[in-house]
């Protein structure tokens, strides 16, 4: 259950090294923490507040037409831009959408910092609290969940990053004591021959 953290919004995931943005090795002592570390705490906005800010209509019954989609799109860039760690150069040849924001984005991008340096200032929450709060949030919306469909993904995921997901867990001592890139090796070796 712990691999699903990185779905929780982050006032939940209040693990210290799971909200700096990027992984400080030094914190990572969980068994668990390469899989989340690797999963980038930004992932939420990036992957589903820019799919509801560029498709209203997956939430609203709208229709969106051309001009609304065009306009959704800049704003959903402008979001990506200021939730991403990189800089970004501007020149002559950059699309009008990044230029139309681009004086607007450091200021965003401050907000961005803000809001995950709040996070990580918050106080951990202890494993056996996460644990209790997700056993009680499965038990809610047990009829609501395709726990195969769920595993399918995970799979996807860890067959797609396959050598750097074992390469971070072959570098973790608590990893190596449980053989967990081993485990994880075994696991798409098996789920491979199924399909």
């Amino acid at each position: 259950m712990r691999v699903c953290l990185w779905w929780l919004k982050p006032s939940w995931t209040r693990v210290p090294h799971l909200n700096t943005g990027i992984c400080n090795t030094n914190q990572c002592n969980h068994s668990f923490s390469v899989f989340v570390c690797l999963s980038i705490p930004r992932s939420l906005p990036l992957r589903f507040w820019v799919n509801v800010i560029k498709n209203p209509q997956f939430v609203f019954d709208i229709h969106k037409s051309s001009i609304t989609d065009a306009c959704l799109s800049v704003v959903a860039q402008t979001f990506m831009d200021s939730c991403s760690t990189s800089e970004h150069r501007l020149g002559k040849d950059s699309p009008s959408n990044k230029l139309l924001y681009a004086k607007d984005i450091p200021n965003y991008k401050n907000w961005v910092e803000r809001y995950y340096a709040d996070i990580s200032r918050l106080p951990a929450i202890s494993d056996q609290d996460m644990n209790a709060y997700l056993a009680e949030q499965a038990r809610l919306h047990s009829n609501e969940f395709n726990m195969l469909s769920a595993l399918n993904e995970i799979y996807s995921y860890i067959s797609k990053y396959s050598e750097e997901i074992t390469a971070a867990l072959e570098q973790d001592e608590t990893a190596k004591k449980q053989r967990l890139a081993y485990k994880v090796e075994q696991l798409i070796a098996a789920m491979s021959l199924e399909s």
